[in-house]
Formats: structure tokens, C-alpha cells, sequence
């Protein structure tokens, strides 16, 4: 799953011509390539998305909507680039500090900001023409949230994305003043209430001293309507959900956000991804591999361009799916080729944790603290504390063998029912007790 990537906004049309607040800025033949473009990036064709974002900047050069679009079809691109391509990336801690990462290539970067600095402009201008219009402090706040986006999760400057985040919020507040009905200005506001409700109390009270709004109900709320109603953002409000839902532990639900997905891009591979990800998130293995099976058949005939350690991802999923459903032989071919794949290191750490677990239900004690040991240091490397913790308390002196799981020592042993019997709870599930026991939470990925 691609993390999403914001559109424009249609508002009106006439004699074949988009109106904003009353003034021509965009063309129906730019309007409509705006459209192609995002259904083009939402079913991985990367490329054409790029070429068909810069044809509607030729339709309408003055409408800021398609330059906007274009900076965030070649932000998506970057993001898949770096094997941000599924859930697992925004499950975790939303607090973590500045991070070191690679450089973008400098052609996308110079073309990134071109496109998002001439959207901001064009933006402010309308908005010092009519600054009681909707519509034009829309595309500011839009605008600002994108360059946002791209200053925390490309250059790696979550701090330094903040001031361009409070001024996207406020602007869509005045959004939601102005005209109630532009429910697609709740996509911002949605995103970050959310995020806000999730910080510490500290830090919330901090985001709230800076101007941010909370509230995760409300914030769901606002999310959930611009999903339901037709528009250039409806996809990717629904792909924020599926972060959401996630992270509420929803799983039911981002499933359906998901099957929706699946009818609208049957091309993009990814959503079997995200599909069997969430099952296995679920503990539902058996449903987790079906959709993992179909995935991975699309990977190996899709010859269009892979993302950065895909392989290797598909392939610790599948693994991890097999280790629940005991195939201890299918799972050590998955995982050794998730390991034998280029990858991210947290995924290779928690393919280490697949195989431990795997070597302790061998009785092979030694191979499986290796394993566990490798994962916490491959966690810890690649920003995945909760992979890490997972690794960590596998090798807890509390921990011994019972039967094909290990479990504190504090645990009964009728807890842990054997996998022969009809109360034989998925490794997940006995997961969540042991580290409840352990006094933590269960990761969720």
C-alpha cells in the first residue's frame, strides 16, 4: 500500500471550465488529466503518473491544483523509491526525532519544490484577491501540507515541518468556517487531530499550545465523511484510514477500506500487500496467506519497477503467515528469501524474530537467541522499537519452552494449549498475554 498522496479539488464547472471562488483556473482537459494522473500513481504506474501531471500543467499553468498535483505524484514516487509501501511505516510512534536519511535524487527534489512553490503562489494570490474564499485557502493549506509531508518523511526534518503543518491546519479550520459542506478539507484536519490525540500529554498539551487541534473521535469522524463522499481526496482519505484502523486495531474495517481499494487499482499489487498484512495483524493466518499467495503471484508478473526491499517484504509476510499456521517448512523458505532479498532492516530483523520462533518450537534454543538477537539489533538500527522490544522479550530470562511457543515463567502452562488442541490460541494471541503479563503491549505489525 502506497502512503497517500493529496489531489485537487473540482468545484464547479461551466462551458467547460473549472471555477474557483468564480475565477477560470483550470481547464476541463487539465481537470480530467489530474485524474488520469492519480489513478495512474494509485495503480503503480509511476512514470506515466509523472508525464500526465506535467501535460495538465501545460492544459492550465495558472491553477495551482495541477502543480500541486504534479509535487505530489513525485513525492509518492520518492516514497516508493525508499520502500515506504505499506502500513507498517506509520503504525509506530508518531513522536520520533529528526532522522538521517538519504538524500532524494536531485532532479526529483528540484522538480519537487518548483512545482509546490509555483502551487503556493498561485494560492496566495488568489487568496489576497478573495480572502473569503473557500476554495482559495484550500489550495493554500493544501500546498503547505505537502511541503510538510516532504520536509518530515523525505528530508527527515519532522521538527522542521511543523510550522508548515500548524499553517495547513489553520488554513483548512478557515476551510471548514467559510463552507461547512467542503468536507474535503476534514483530510487534513483529520490527519492531524490525530495524530495531536496521539501524542503524550505533555506533547499534547505542547501541539495544542501551538495551535493544534485533538479529539480521535472527531478526528475519525472527519476522515470517515471525506472518504464517503465523492472527490479528488475521497482515495486518499481511504488510504488514511487504513493507517488509522490500523492503529486502532480495526482491522475488520481497514479490510473493507481495503476491498474497496482492490475494485478501484486491480494493478496495484500493493493491496494484497496491505491485505494480508492486516489479516496476519488480525492473527487470521490462513486468510493473511490467501491474499499473500495472490500477491506474490503479481509480483513475479508484474515486470513494472519494484520498490526498494519489496521482495524481501512480501516474503517476511508470507513467512510470518506460515509460522502461525505451523508450516515450519514453507515459513524457513519465505523467510530465508526475505533475508537472501534486499531489504529495509527492520524488515530483515523481524524476519530473524520469524525464524527464531521457528528454531525454538525445533527445541534449537541457541539458534533461536541468535536470531532474536539480530532482530533487536536490526530494529534498533532501522527506528523499529517495537520489532526490537518483540526480539528482547523473546530472549527474557522469564521465557521458557512449552510445547511450540515459548512463555514467561509466570505464565500456567494451561494458557498455552498445545497446537493439537481445539483451544490453541495463534501465536498473536498469546503474544499480547505473555508481554500484558511482561508488563508492555503487543507491536502492531
Amino acid at each position: 500500500m502506497m502512503r497517500p498522496v493529496p489531489a485537487v479539488v473540482l468545484c464547479a464547472t461551466l462551458a467547460g471550465t473549472v471555477f474557483v471562488g468564480g475565477t477560470a483556473i483550470a481547464s476541463e482537459r487539465s481537470e480530467a488529466l489530474r485524474r488520469q494522473a492519480f489513478h495512474e500513481v494509485y495503480s503503480l504506474n509511476h512514470d506515466a503518473a509523472v508525464a500526465t501531471a506535467r501535460l495538465a500543467i501545460e492544459a492550465a499553468p495558472e491553477d495551482p491544483g495541477a502543480h500541486r498535483a504534479l509535487a505530489a505524484i513525485l513525492w509518492l514516487n520518492l516514497l516508493f523509491q525508499r520502500g515506504n509501501i505499506t502500513a507498517d511505516d506509520y503504525i509506530g510512534s508518531m513522536t520520533s526525532p529528526n532522522l538521517k536519511l538519504q538524500a532524494p535524487p536531485a532532479a526529483f527534489a528540484a522538480e519537487f519544490h518548483a512545482s509546490i512553490d509555483r502551487a503556493l503562489a498561485l494560492a496566495e494570490g488568489e487568496v489576497r484577491l478573495r480572502p473569503g474564499d473557500a476554495s482559495a485557502h484550500y489550495d493554500v493549506g493544501a500546498a503547505v501540507g505537502r511541503m510538510a509531508a516532504y520536509t518530515a518523511s523525505i528530508d527527515g526534518k519532522v521538527l522542521g515541518s511543523l510550522g508548515a503543518a500548524r499553517r495547513a491546519f489553520d488554513e483548512h479550520e478557515r476551510v471548514l468556517a467559510l463552507d461547512p459542506s467542503r468536507v474535503e478539507a476534514g483530510l487534513v484536519l483529520g490527519t492531524y487531530r490525530y495524530l495531536v490525540a496521539n501524542l503524550s500529554l505533555v506533547k499534547r498539551w505542547m501541539a495544542y499550545a501551538a495551535g493544534f487541534g485533538g479529539d480521535k473521535e472527531r478526528a475519525i469522524r472527519l476522515l470517515e465523511a471525506c472518504a464517503m463522499r465523492p472527490s479528488d481526496v475521497q482515495t486518499e482519505a481511504r488510504f488514511v484510514l487504513i493507517v488509522v484502523h490500523t492503529r486502532e486495531r480495526r482491522y475488520n474495517e481497514a479490510l473493507k477500506v481495503l476491498q474497496v481499494l482492490r475494485a478501484a487499482y486491480p494493478t496495484n499489487r500493493l493491496l494484497w500487500l496491505e491485505s494480508g498484512a492486516t489479516e496476519l495483524r488480525a492473527g487470521r493466518a490462513a486468510a493473511a496467506a490467501a491474499y499473500l499467495d495472490t500477491g506474490l503471484a503479481m509480483f513475479g508478473s508484474d515486470d513494472r519497477r519494484k520498490a526498494l526491499g519489496e521482495a524481501a517484504l512480501w516474503h517476511y509476510k508470507r513467512g510470518a503467515a506460515r509460522v502461525l499456521l505451523d508450516d515450519r517448512a514453507g515459513a524457513a523458505a519465505d523467510l530465508q528469501a526475505a533475508l537472501d532479498a534486499p531489504g529495509r532492516d527492520w524488515v530483515h530483523g523481524r524476519t530473524h524474530t520469524e525464524l527464531g520462533k521457528i528454531a525454538a518450537a525445533a527445541g534449537d534454543r541457541a539458534a533461536a537467541r541468535q536470531h532474536w538477537t539480530k532482530a533487536a539489533e536490526l530494529g534498533r538500527r532501522d527506528n523499529d522499537g517495537a520489532g526490537a522490544v518483540d526480539a528482547e522479550r523473546l530472549l527474557s530470562p522469564s521465557m521458557h519452552k512449552y510445547g511450540d511457543v515459548f512463555v514467561p515463567s509466570g505464565l500456567s502452562a494451561e494458557r498455552a494449549q498445545p497446537a493439537t488442541s481445539a483451544e490453541h490460541r495463534s501465536w498473536p494471541e498469546l503474544r499480547v498475554e505473555v508481554l500484558s503479563r511482561l508488563g508492555t503491549q503487543a507491536p502492531a505489525r
